[in-house]
């Protein structure tokens, strides 16, 4: 008769082997550093390579719907496989179809039965995702993959504004335009209270890093890092096999001479913007660490910053429920796609 003490330890060790297999997704704001760390797990060995953002759950699934119907999944493929999100996959056609149609429910089996047969084509034994939009859809993504680990990466605001004004990703109203810079900080605050708001209910597959850390101080970081996803994420292996940004930094700042993606907003933020950006966010940024440049002593309170954040944090919440519920979401989600 097999004892209580072997018993659980026949549990814990089964239960370490699952998750030290287990999906991990690496999320985040965009441009706060999801894919320096995706690219590091790759480095590490033993996860699928796959270099892009799947955005399955973001914007296929919204778009196409009900993927346990047979048309609705035909349609969808039809339009993945015109796509680079297949051509990088270098998967057969053939092999996956039928695997999709013995298996496929919703857009979480499509990312799974995917990743697994790009996992298998490598001899890998796990995969990971780094959508950063995903974050969005923590709730979607435990429904339908159980067993995901989640990482959020977070990078000072301030920061992320200078890299994603570049880049037109979150652009303000029409009629708001010279607030782009205060918008991002909105955006920015919205999806990392998202994200660390579910994390809440799934703390033993939730964690986060700061990029901050990630970059000053890797070795250790990775550690912590390596732990929660039971994985060798050794640095010195890391760094010699250097998949993209690791050894190539991805950054928006194409004239810098060298590559210091901490702190650039001290010498490039302009002044009288930096005291609005942090009156708007100030409170968020202190808590997850981030020490203010400005005296805000009661900007946060004042009518237009109230008005500010309503009127954004309203729309981000709105466009959000548009894309998952209603045919004028499935449009929007179609012009995304053709970013893709």
């Amino acid at each position: 008769m097999i004892q209580m003490d072997s018993l659980k330890a026949l549990t814990e060790s089964q239960t370490k082997t699952e998750r030290s297999k287990a999906p991990v997704f690496v999320l985040g704001c965009g441009r706060s550093g999801t894919t320096l760390l995706y690219h590091m797990l790759l480095s590490a060995g033993n996860f699928a390579v796959y270099r892009t953002e799947s955005n399955i759950i973001n914007l296929m699934e919204p778009r196409f719907g009900d993927l346990s119907v047979a048309r609705n999944r035909r349609r969808m493929l039809k339009a993945w496989y015109n796509s680079r999100l297949y051509s990088l996959t270098g998967l057969d056609k053939k092999t996956l179809e039928a695997q999709l149609d013995a298996e496929c429910r919703n857009g979480g089996d499509f990312l799974r039965i995917f990743m697994e047969q790009i996992a298998h084509q490598q001899s890998m034994e796990r995969w990971a995702d780094c959508t950063p939009e995903h974050l969005l859809y923590l709730r979607r993504i435990k429904e339908t993959i159980p067993n995901a680990l989640i990482i959020q990466i977070i990078r000072d605001a301030r920061d992320v504004a200078l890299s994603m004004e570049k880049g037109f990703w979150i652009r303000p109203l029409p009629w708001q335009k010279e607030k782009g810079l205060e918008v991002i900080g909105l955006y920015w605050e919205w999806i990392v209270q998202k994200g660390r708001e579910f994390g809440k209910a799934i703390p033993a597959d939730y964690t986060e890093v700061h990029f901050e850390d990630l970059v000053t101080n890797p070795r250790e970081t990775l550690a912590r890092l390596g732990q929660f996803i039971e994985h060798d994420l050794d640095y010195e292996r890391i760094q010699e096999i250097g998949i993209g940004s690791v050894r190539e930094p991805n950054t928006s700042f194409h004239d810098s001479t060298s590559f210091n993606p901490i702190g650039r907003w001290k010498n490039k933020f302009p002044t009288e913007e930096l005291k609005k950006f942090e009156g708007l966010i100030g409170p968020t940024l202190e808590e997850l660490g981030y020490t203010l440049a400005t005296k805000t002593s009661g900007l946060a309170n004042s009518a237009e910053l109230r008005r500010l954040r309503k009127l954004y944090r309203t729309y981000f919440d709105w466009k959000l429920w548009l894309k998952a519920h209603t045919p004028l979401g499935r449009l929007m989600v179609t012009r995304d796609l053709d970013w893709v």
